[in-house]
C-alpha cells in the first residue's frame, strides 16, 4: 500500500494554486478536508502518494507556494509535520 501524503494551507487561494500546479505537473492529487488535528487556516488539504514527495515539494518551493506543511499520518500518533517549507526539515 501507498503511503499518503497532505499538504495543508492556511489559505484557500493558496491551496487551489497548489492544486492546478500540481495537476499541470500530471502528480495525481485528491482534494481532502484538513484533519481537525492539524492546525490550519484552510479547510481544504491535498492528498497525494509518497513516491511523488519530492516533486512536490520542488514545486512547493519553485513557485512559492505558501503551505502550513506536509504530514503523513502515522497510525499510533496521527498526523505527523514530515516537511516546512523555511524550515530544516527533509
Amino acid at each position: 500500500m501507498e503511503l499518503e501524503m497532505l499538504i495543508a494551507f492556511d489559505s484557500t487561494q493558496q491551496a487551489l494554486r497548489a492544486e492546478m500546479l500540481l495537476e499541470y505537473a500530471e502528480i495525481e492529487i485528491d482534494i481532502f478536508p484538513t484533519p481537525k488535528e492539524i492546525t490550519a487556516g484552510c479547510a481544504m488539504s491535498i492528498q497525494f502518494f509518497g513516491n511523488e514527495l519530492e516533486a512536490v515539494k520542488k514545486i512547493v518551493v519553485e513557485q512559492d507556494v505558501e503551505i502550513r506543511g506536509i504530514y503523513n499520518q502515522d497510525a499510533e500518533e496521527g498526523y505527523k509535520l514530515i516537511w516546512e517549507t523555511g524550515g530544516t526539515n527533509g
